[in-house]
């Protein structure tokens, strides 16, 4: 099971995640849409058929499919191997429900699929069968994202006749040789559940441990000779929001691990420390030097005479001389390659980059400690049990007494080891000392050699993070205007933009992102001028320099301009503008500070004769104040927007609509204009 790939939008850990992955397998049935050719009559199991009349979950109008029935049977071997049986049923409602009749079973080395059967019971007419021998097999590359190699496959079964009011349903057999004895069972799913089973058979003498997440816990049956059984009903279906936390913080689930009596060499984990103990045997002896590593670092760090500047060289020679290439065979989904390995080849994935960082930061001096992550902030949190729900390393180092912050933000101070620097060597376009808004506040798992902990990653201050935009421009009295605006953006905006640009083949090209902020908010505009700074000085701020012309940009009302002082940039949101009750907190991407401010001449023969009121809206998770001036012959409009808290939690949602409203009003807003008086 592969867990560490930085570009892997899911984060494996459980005995079966890597069959959840129809995301990447679902662009195959784009041109595989036809009943396969092995469909027959043949009759379902007994198992379906009693569902046939079974009566429906709680649901709305809306819901496409509902999941009668899923159950998992896990039957764990002494010697550690799991054979397990996954049966799910679904009742399709609507159109969109079709999707359901197509099965997804990954699998990789470690995994066997030893069979797999599809059925569809009609409302009306026989019953359909496919199975193994009309699968299509696929292997799943994640080219864009990196991945030169993985042992990662699916089988993909498409059940015919998948329509509304027919029955489909699907058994999977597998056999897994798990690294880490511990499973998920995610029984919370978008569609409702009538009823989800979960069965554990264990070998004599073992013993297990269970942690519900995001559901009340639901007491084990016993059934004897070591089986145990959970049973829920009638859970209801999530329905995806935008912003809301990732899909581990919301959804009901049980982590369930196992333990052989005396230890073992696979086991599941008991507590954060076990399982740093686990990442700390897979890196150890992987961070040995070479006399070519000690050759590199000397020449990197021969002209700097701080050690902080020789730890940013380094740092930045391992995000951009060492191309994010994922080799994920067997283990090494999880172990990371040998440093020397690393450098040789001049290409890893994220837990590659960080064990060669590691190498070269111990040549100047410095320790360091790995550091796993979910790049979803909340899918791993203070209340999470130790389960290998990570996707991504990067690492906490070790800075010396004495060493002054300076450009350093993202530090922390930990108990024993003092302060920690927290850097991504796998993200290039992020600055050494600085950390992305998706880390910051988010939960890892420092491993140092004797254990670790879960410990919460820094958040950096708002201003480290945002647009500062400004402009002089000049009104006509015919409505006009035209000048100059010049944009600034640091931390993840920069970052955003430098990668957007960075395949940009023509200086055309690179304007985009400009016009399309432009055309947001002004319809009429044509572009005189455009240049970007900074592009590849990821240390310094990004920036733009472009000059515009907006005809008809006042409006005339008799003898009056109005004039809209925000003259471009929306900050306002519709997300919350929803027929539904929310049902989940909002997410932001991380602390911020946007500012905007316009200085616009007012045409000849024309003054102020009435100015929008000042905002001030200040709360907990936010703050925005807004103030348009006037100054002789000048209308002045500035405005600050700051991010405090990542989270706007469910009770306050009703508040962070207001707030927006309150924005967009503001941004809505006009000045008047009238003819000097004489």
């Amino acid at each position: 099971m592969k867990s560490k790939s930085c570009c892997n939008p899911w984060a494996a850990g459980a005995i079966r995640a890597i069959r959840r992955a129809a995301w990447l397998a679902a662009v195959v049935l784009v041109c595989w849409t036809l009943v396969p050719e092995g469909v027959r009559a043949a009759d379902a199991p007994q198992w379906m058929h009693a569902l046939v009349n079974a009566p429906l979950p709680p649901r709305d109008e809306k819901t496409d499919a509902v999941m009668l029935y899923y159950e998992e049977i896990l039957n764990v071997q002494s010697n550690g191997k799991i054979k397990s049986i996954e049966r799910r049923a679904y009742k399709i409602l609507r159109p969109g429900g079709r999707e359901r009749g197509t099965i997804y079973a990954s699998y990789d080395s470690e995994t066997r699929i030893t069979a797999i059967h599809g059925w569809c019971i009609p409302a009306q007419g026989k019953d359909y069968e496919v199975k193994d021998k009309d699968v299509l097999e696929t292997a799943l590359f994640g080219v864009s994202n990196g991945e030169l190699a993985t042992d990662l496959r699916t089988k993909i079964l498409k059940i015919p006749a998948a329509d509304p009011g027919n029955i489909v349903g699907y058994e999977i057999q597998h056999e897994d040789r798990p690294y880490i004895l511990q499973d998920e069972w995610g029984f919370q799913e978008e569609d409702p559940v009538r009823e989800a089973r979960y069965t554990l058979q264990l070998p004599a003498g073992w013993e297990y441990k269970t942690a519900f997440l995001n559901y009340p816990e639901v007491k084990a049956t016993s059934a004897g000779n070591n089986q145990w059984q959970w049973v829920v009903n009638n859970v209801e279906a999530i329905r995806p929001e935008g912003d809301m936390p990732p899909w581990r913080a919301v959804a009901g689930q049980m982590i369930v691990s196992f333990f052989p009596p005396g230890g073992g060499q696979a086991k599941g984990f008991g507590n954060w420390n076990d399982m740093a103990l686990w990442e700390a045997g897979l890196v150890r002896g992987r961070r040995e030097s070479s006399p070519e590593i000690k050759q590199k670092v000397a020449a990197l760090t021969a002209s700097e005479t701080s050690t902080t500047r020789k730890m940013a060289v380094l740092g930045k020679f391992v995000q951009d001389d060492i191309r994010y290439v994922a080799i994920e065979l067997g283990i090494g989904g999880w172990q990371p390659h040998a440093a020397h390995d690393i450098f040789s080849h001049h290409f890893g994935d994220c837990k590659d980059k960080a064990t060669l960082m590691s190498a070269m930061l111990k040549e100047i001096g410095i320790d360091s400690y790995y550091v796993v992550v979910n790049t979803r902030r909340g899918a791993v949190n203070a209340n999470t049990p130790a389960v290998n729900w990570f996707n991504h390393v990067i690492l906490a180092i070790k800075l010396p007494e004495g060493t002054g912050d300076g450009d350093l933000k993202a530090v922390l101070q930990h108990k024993t080891l003092g302060r920690l620097l927290i850097f991504d060597p796998t993200d290039e376009m992020t600055p050494f000392g600085y950390l992305r808004g998706a880390l910051q506040s988010n939960f890892g798992l420092l491993v140092t050699d004797s254990g670790g902990e879960l410990i919460e990653l820094p958040k950096l201050a708002a201003s480290m993070n945002g647009t500062r935009r400004t402009a002089k421009l000049t009104l006509t009295p015919t409505g006009t205007l035209t000048g100059d605006v010049t944009e600034v953006r640091l931390g993840d905006p920069a970052a955003h933009q430098r990668y957007a640009l960075r395949s940009a083949a023509s200086d055309k090209d690179k304007i985009k992102p400009i016009e399309n902020v432009l055309a947001e908010s002004l319809p009429n505009y044509r572009l005189t001028q455009a240049s970007v700074t900074n592009l590849v000085h990821n240390e310094q701020p990004f920036g733009w320099n472009y000059s515009l012309v907006v005809d008809n940009y006042a409006k005339t009302a008799g003898n009056l301009l109005l004039v809209r002082p925000r003259v471009l940039g929306s900050r306002s949101s519709a997300l919350l503008e929803t027929k539904e009750p929310r049902k989940f907190p909002v997410e932001f991407t991380g602390p911020s500070l946007d500012s905007d401010t316009f200085e616009i001449t007012l045409p000849a023969g024309y003054e102020v004769s009435d100015l929008p009121p000042a905002v001030d809206v200040d709360y907990d998770f936010a703050s925005y104040h807004s103030k348009t001036e006037a100054s002789g012959n000048t209308l002045k409009y500035t405005r600050k927007l700051e991010v405090k808290e990542l989270t706007v939690p469910l009770a306050q949602v009703d508040t962070l609509k207001k707030f927006y409203r309150i924005i967009a009003s503001d941004e809505r807003n006009t000045a008047v204009l009238q003819p000097k008086s004489h």
